[in-house]
């Protein structure tokens, strides 16, 4: 890139980063617990962890988001105290993001420039185009400067972001689960590009992952984070995608589970039944693709699975966020559509990830919130009109019984902290009699005391005749309130087993993708 005038170079050449004895806490909860991380200079090191096992923190202390309580971050072999994204820039560390922060409204060529930590009060632009003409030609990401980002497709965006950069002289990329919104050849493309950028000894890249076919196809060595600490590590030709998910989940002898409740008995009629469901994800590509799945009255059957095999899009196909492709859904027997009259009819409810984003109106108050379900039914309602009297008193009631922290049944929702949401939409969803309920990740981020009392309601409602379906990327938790589990690769259920003959071996290698034709 050409330099303006009296502007010192920039340093060339991959960067090495140490991150040592890290360790961070939000109030009581421990999300990194004296995690070491070693990032060689032109290395393409992989992040691998389910969900809640600290990746994104780790890597938000590196990046200056969240500074950590105790430990040192190296870079380039020297100590630096990195408070601030701008204390990281300066060091040559930039990170592209889960989701895009590109202006859709701007060309490439505006958002390159305009990402500069110093920009000119008046652009040349002719100057400009010239730099990053020339630009262009040291990378093998080709971009068309004056397209606008919002006429991009995904894979073309992800490719500004890196090239933005690189632009921005960053040796030290880290990559966000890169691939989330990538069809699988637009993934290839961009991981071998990047692969190449580091072997050539341009770049380093830290990506973080959950897929273990990336890891094993472009990493030279990975790091595997399990509940806040680090769980193993190692150069990727020593490993394979079964020691990975080994990793992931524990190891444990066959049949070896936590303390578990007592079991449900699992033999009332077949409440929700799935035939021949598929579902597409965001790209348009096949997410889920399930042939047969029952689950019974008085029984929890947990799927696991690494995440991103299609565990989100089929919960989101199950309470109606998302359209299917093709199959079948019965609940009672009957076809089910996912309707609010349907789910109403056949008792129905849902707790799904994310749950201020997919069951919230996040502008509306806890006590709106807590009544969506019933709002126009009585006693919350009078013919067309809400009662409101009635409806805060039910909310002060379920805030008290769900024990949800909030100013008040008035309060925003999105006022409230991540696991009190969850508990929120718990208390509304669990308020009447249940007949179906489908849950993901139900206590992802909580602390120990709401976890507990979270699997103690779900327990409830299957010992009162509910047929519950959990997903969770959680195996203990799994193991602790689940019937029979089942587990889910590349939108198939591969694997099923009840929960007195679980063999945490064969969990974990068809987590990873590979089963024996009789261990299905």
């Amino acid at each position: 890139m050409t330099l303006l005038p009296g502007a010192i170079p920039p340093p060339h050449g991959a960067l090495e980063v140490q991150m040592v004895g890290i360790t961070k806490r939000f109030g009581a909860f421990t999300a990194l617990d004296d995690v070491s991380l070693h990032v060689r200079p032109g290395s393409f090191h992989a992040l691998l962890g389910e969900n809640g096992a600290g990746k994104s923190t780790l890597v938000k202390c590196l990046v200056g988001y969240h500074p950590p309580d105790q430990g040192q971050i190296l870079v380039g072999g020297r100590e630096h105290d990195i408070r601030t994204p701008h204390d990281a820039h300066a060091l040559g560390v930039g990170m592209v993001y889960q989701h895009f922060t590109l202006v859709p409204s701007m060309t490439v060529a505006e958002n390159l420039v305009m990402a500069r930590d110093a920009v000119p009060g008046i652009i040349r632009w002719r100057e400009e185009r010239e730099r990053l003409h020339a630009f262009l030609k040291t990378v093998p990401f080709k971009l068309e400067l004056d397209a606008p980002v919002s006429s991009l497709a995904a894979g073309e965006k992800q490719k500004v972001e890196i090239v933005k950069l690189l632009y921005l002289q960053r040796r030290f990329m880290i990559l966000d689960e890169p691939t989330s919104v990538l069809t699988p050849q637009e993934a290839n493309e961009m991981l071998g590009m990047l692969r190449d950028m580091v072997r050539e000894g341009r770049i380093s890249v830290l990506v973080i992952t959950h897929k273990f076919r990336e890891v094993m196809a472009f990493a030279d060595r990975v790091s595997v984070l399990r509940r806040g600490r680090l769980a193993g590590e190692g150069e990727v030709a020593d490993l394979d995608p079964e020691r990975l998910a080994e990793m992931m989940i524990g190891r444990r002898e066959a049949g070896a589970t936590p303390t578990r409740r007592i079991a449900g008995n699992g033999k009332g009629d077949v409440k929700l039944a799935i035939r021949g469901l598929t579902v597409n994800d965001d790209a348009g590509m096949k997410a889920v693709d399930v042939e047969r799945l029952e689950v019974h009255g008085g029984e929890i059957v947990g799927i696991a699975g690494v995440s991103g095999n299609g565990q989100r899009q089929l919960v989101e196909a199950l309470v109606g966020q998302r359209p299917r492709e093709g199959g079948e859904v019965h609940v009672h027997g009957e076809p089910f559509a996912a309707r609010r009259s349907e789910m109403r009819r056949h008792r129905v409810f849902a707790l799904p990830e994310e749950p201020l984003r997919n069951a919230c109106v996040p502008g509306l108050s806890v006590a709106e919130n807590m009544a969506l379900r019933r709002f126009d039914r009585a006693p919350l309602s009078r013919g067309s009109w809400v009662n409101w009297g009635t409806l805060r008193r039910e909310a002060v009631r379920l805030i008290g019984e769900y024990q949800v922290k909030t100013r008040g049944p008035l309060a925003p929702i999105r006022t409230l902290s991540g696991g009190n949401v969850q508990r929120a939409v718990l208390a509304r969803e669990l308020s009447e009699e249940v007949s179906v309920l489908i849950v993901a990740n139900p206590v992802f981020g909580l602390d120990f005391a709401a976890v507990a009392d979270i699997h103690d309601r779900i327990l409830a409602a299957r010992d009162r005749g509910a047929a519950v379906l959990l997903v969770s990327e959680d195996l203990d938790e799994l193991l602790e309130l689940s019937d029979r589990i089942v587990v889910m690769f590349d939108g198939h259920l591969v694997h099923e087993t009840p929960i007195d003959a679980v063999d945490t071996g064969v969990i974990g290698r068809a987590m990873a993708g590979h089963v024996s034709a009789s261990a299905h």
